[in-house]
C-alpha cells in the first residue's frame, strides 16, 4: 500500500514538472523543473528496485547534463523565452508542420508497439520477462562490462555528442568584437 502511494506521488511529480518544463518562459525555471522530474524519475527507479538505475539517473542527469544545461542557459543570457507562435508556424513552413506530423505518427506507433509487449496480470502491467537480460544487468559489474565492451561505441559517441554540443553552445554565444 505504502509503495503504491509512493508510485502515485513520484509519478506524479515526474507529470506535473516534464509539463511546467515545456511551460516555462524562463529557461532557468525550465532547467530547474527538469531537475525535479528527474528525482522523480530516480525516486521510481528505487521503488522498482533499481537502486543502481536511481542513483545513475541522480548522478548523469540530475548532475553532469543539467549542469551542462544551465552553463548553456547561463552562458547565452537568455532572460525569458518570446511568445511568437505564429513566427514558429511560419518559421517551420508546411515541411516542418509535415515532419512534426510523421514523427507523432512515429511516436504513438511506437507505444502501441511497446504496449503490445506487456501483458496485464491481475491489474498489474507485467513486461515480457528475458531472463538472460536480468542476468546481464544483475549486478555493476555486468552492467560496466557490457557498457565498456559490447557498447562502449555508442558509449563514446555520446560523449564526443555531448562536447560538440558545449563547443556549439561557446561559439553561438561568442560575442565579435
Amino acid at each position: 500500500m505504502a509503495e503504491t502511494v509512493a508510485f502515485y506521488i513520484f509519478a506524479s511529480i515526474a507529470i506535473l514538472a516534464s509539463l511546467l518544463v515545456v511551460a516555462q518562459r524562463n529557461p532557468m525555471y525550465s532547467v530547474m523543473l527538469l531537475i525535479t522530474s528527474f528525482g522523480a524519475l530516480a525516486g521510481l527507479y528505487v521503488l522498482l528496485d533499481a537502486p543502481f538505475t536511481a542513483v545513475t539517473q541522480i548522478i548523469i542527469y540530475a548532475g553532469a547534463i543539467m549542469v551542462l544545461f544551465l552553463f548553456v542557459v547561463m552562458l547565452l543570457n537568455v532572460p525569458r523565452e518570446e511568445p511568437l507562435p505564429s513566427a514558429i508556424a511560419g518559421m517551420l513552413g508546411p515541411t516542418g508542420m509535415r515532419m512534426g506530423a510523421i514523427l507523432s505518427v512515429f511516436l504513438g506507433l511506437e507505444l502501441l508497439w511497446a504496449l503490445s509487449r506487456v501483458t496485464f496480470l491481475g491489474g498489474v502491467l507485467q513486461p515480457e520477462f528475458n531472463p538472460q537480460y536480468a542476468e546481464s544487468v544483475s549486478s555493476v559489474a555486468n552492467i560496466g562490462r557490457l557498457l565498456f565492451t559490447q557498447h562502449a561505441f555508442a558509449f563514446e559517441v555520446t560523449s564526443v555528442l555531448i562536447l560538440v554540443a558545449m563547443v556549439g553552445a561557446v561559439v553561438l554565444a561568442r560575442k565579435e568584437h
